[in-house]
């Protein structure tokens, strides 16, 4: 295990996984960065999951560097590199200039998100994701649910995969009930780690009449969940909650409606391939409902009937019926919604 200190304040741990079997080809480990600890039931969790996931499958080392903030990594790219690792995915969009530098600096392939046209063949490859189609579900489910016909989307900012999410969670609440209203709300430029902003924004919405908070923002989601279960809906009744990219089933109150679920070990595996195949950079990744990499959480508080509706919705998406199409453009995004809180 390797200790290395992060600036004057804290210690953070570098903690290598070795997953057993031969390495595949020329792939002898890679290593995951991620801003925030591996314990948020989202981005960061995920994206350590999944790595480890494709390492173990592809019989490679994986080495974890978690907690590692939204500021300068490159002292962080540059030890994970000399140490041998085939690949760096830098898991913040923060870390998408930093990354490509030492890429082209140390000639070892980094991977990086919300830089679609960053690509650069055996060096640079971008994994700008979009669960649209399961926010789209997602969408039609709240317009189903909400008693006030008042629903809210709460987001740490807004890079792409929110954006794409925002939109298409809009598009889904329109489709099922154009009356209800879409309040949103941004907590701050890259507030992803703010859970008080996170609270204090949810309130606010739902103190504009939303029953329903379709919450993205990695650490500040905890806020978000704070609110709904601290604050009562304006018929006095309960606030539910959907969450993205993971599943917080395990600290759920009752307040947890269902989560927009993201697994990304299909597109680190698809990484690794590429990287043996030197294909590496030179094509864009992607999830979906088609092979669950999408998936809607299904939790108790979603009735059956509603449940298999929203289940029939998600077979016309997949074969094309019902067209979902990503919307990256923050302004396009703000231009869907009923009122954007100021």
């Amino acid at each position: 295990m390797l200790k290395i200190l992060k600036g004057s304040v804290s210690a953070l741990i570098l903690s290598g996984i070795l997953t057993g079997g031969a390495l595949a080809g020329e792939v002898k480990s890679i290593a995951i960065l991620t801003p925030e600890e591996g314990t948020d039931y989202g981005w960061n969790q995920q994206g350590i999951d999944a790595a480890k996931a494709a390492g173990k499958a592809a019989g490679v080392e994986v080495v974890v560097a978690q907690g590692l903030g939204y500021g300068d990594v490159r002292p962080t790219l540059r030890e994970l590199a000399s140490d041998g690792a085939s690949l760096l995915i830098a898991h913040a969009s923060g870390y998408n200039t930093s990354a490509p530098e030492i890429a082209k600096e140390l000639k070892v392939p980094v991977a990086i998100v919300d830089t679609p046209n960053g690509l650069k063949k055996g060096l640079v490859a971008d994994y700008t994701l979009s669960g649209h189609q399961g926010a789209y579900l997602a969408g039609r489910l709240a317009a189903k649910m909400s008693r006030s016909k008042s629903v809210g989307i709460v987001v740490s900012g807004e890079p792409p995969s929110w954006n794409s999410q925002s939109a298409a969670f809009a598009q889904g609440v329109k489709a099922e009930n154009p009356d209800v209203k879409i309040t949103y709300a941004v907590i701050g430029p890259a507030a992803y780690s703010d859970a008080a902003g996170g609270k204090r924004v949810t309130e606010s919405v739902i103190a504009s009449g939303a029953d329903i908070i379709f919450g993205q923002g990695n650490g500040s989601s905890f806020g978000m969940l704070q609110a709904v279960e601290t604050t009562k809906a304006a018929d006095g009744g309960k606030v539910y909650f959907i969450d993205v990219i993971g599943d917080k089933s395990p600290i759920d109150k009752g307040f947890l409606l269902s989560s927009v679920v993201w697994n990304i070990e299909p597109v680190y595996a698809a990484m690794i391939a590429d990287l043996k195949a030197d294909t590496f950079g030179t094509k864009h990744y992607s999830i979906g409902l088609k092979d669950d990499s999408v998936q809607l959480l299904k939790t108790a508080a979603i009735p059956g009937n509603v449940w298999s509706e929203i289940q029939a919705l998600r077979e016309d998406v997949i074969s094309g019926k019902i067209k979902v199409e990503p919307v990256y453009d923050a302004a396009a995004v703000r231009a869907l919604m009923t009122s954007v809180a100021q």
